[in-house]
């Protein structure tokens, strides 16, 4: 951040009295601009035990792989972002179920978020971020391709869960890449 976007002014960057982290501070009217971690939220859609994948038309990752997920919205529920999400990328409709996993991703400042949901129709098709999607069976699923490390945890521990007949809440965090 170069600019105070209350008043234009150039930022600093310091720790402001009264906190621990560096944060950019306006010199002019004494806003301090916190800059905290996005949601990233998805849904986890079935149809008589395959699942919907969006292959992605957009980068981070074009041609790769994913649940329908993206960017929570201000103003938004996390089930409602995970409805849209799926709306706008898979033009599918959905009954969201229950929260199935968080992957906290600190070296992006990201949290991941996926819901099981339950299509409620087979009227899908790409919106304008996937080139393609499809139902797919767990044999199917084209593990190589996925676009994401959360994507692969997710599903992964979704058919664990499902060849042992209950589904449990999953949590993790999601390090870094060797390299990075």
């Amino acid at each position: 951040m170069k600019f105070c976007s209350d008043c234009g002014t150039p930022v600093d960057l310091r720790i402001p009295a009264g906190d621990s982290l560096p944060r950019h501070v306006c010199p002019a009217c004494g806003s301090i601009h916190y800059q905290n971690p996005k949601l990233v939220v998805g849904a986890l859609a079935e149809w008589e035990g395959r699942v919907l994948l969006c292959r992605r038309a957009i980068e981070p990752r074009h041609g790769y792989w994913t649940l329908p997920a993206g960017f929570m919205e201000n103003q938004e529920s996390t089930a409602d972002a995970a409805a849209r999400e799926t709306l706008e990328e898979a033009c599918a409709r959905i009954e969201v179920g229950e929260m199935f996993t968080l992957y906290d991703i600190p070296h992006i400042s990201q949290v991941h978020i996926v819901y099981r949901a339950r299509l409620l129709d087979l009227d899908f098709r790409p919106g304008e971020e996937s080139l393609e999607v499809g139902l797919f069976d767990e044999a199917d699923i084209p593990w190589e391709q996925l676009a994401f490390r959360s994507i692969e945890f997710t599903l992964r521990r979704y058919y664990e869960d499902r060849r042992q007949g209950s589904y449990r809440f999953h949590t993790g965090r999601i390090s870094p890449p060797l390299g990075l």
